[in-house]
């Protein structure tokens, strides 16, 4: 397969395959993000742009790598957010060890209590 310059259009086919994306896909994100207009020629054949492939890629990292939305991504585009910090190096909130007894205690006195309405 010949590798195309980086200015070169770029097929829906190999947009999809660069990406790991199925086409249908592609063409899906056509109808949400407006700024995303690739050239159509006759029989709807879709030709991407270099910043039509840098919009796809980034909406495709903010949707599976960065945990965003549609209309998340759709804010960014607009400018209307910013992008933050993935969703993976967030952390959860620590517990304190005494409020799990507590919890473990309350799931302990439960149990028994549903074990007793069952005799």
């Amino acid at each position: 397969m010949v590798e195309k310059a980086a200015g070169a259009f770029r097929t829906i086919g190999e947009l999809s395959d660069d990406l790991g994306v199925p086409q249908h896909i592609l063409r899906y994100w056509e109808t949400r993000f407006s700024q995303l207009r690739p050239l159509t020629r006759a029989g709807n054949r879709r030709y991407y742009r270099p910043d039509d492939v840098a919009l796809v890629k980034k909406i495709h990292l903010l949707l599976t790598e960065q945990g965003y939305t549609i209309k998340g991504v759709q804010r960014v585009l607009a400018g209307k957010s910013e992008v933050t910090a993935p969703l993976a190096n967030l952390t959860a909130p620590t517990v304190s060890k005494s409020i799990i007894a507590q919890l473990q205690a309350i799931r302990a006195r439960l149990a028994d209590a549903l074990a007793t309405a069952e005799a």
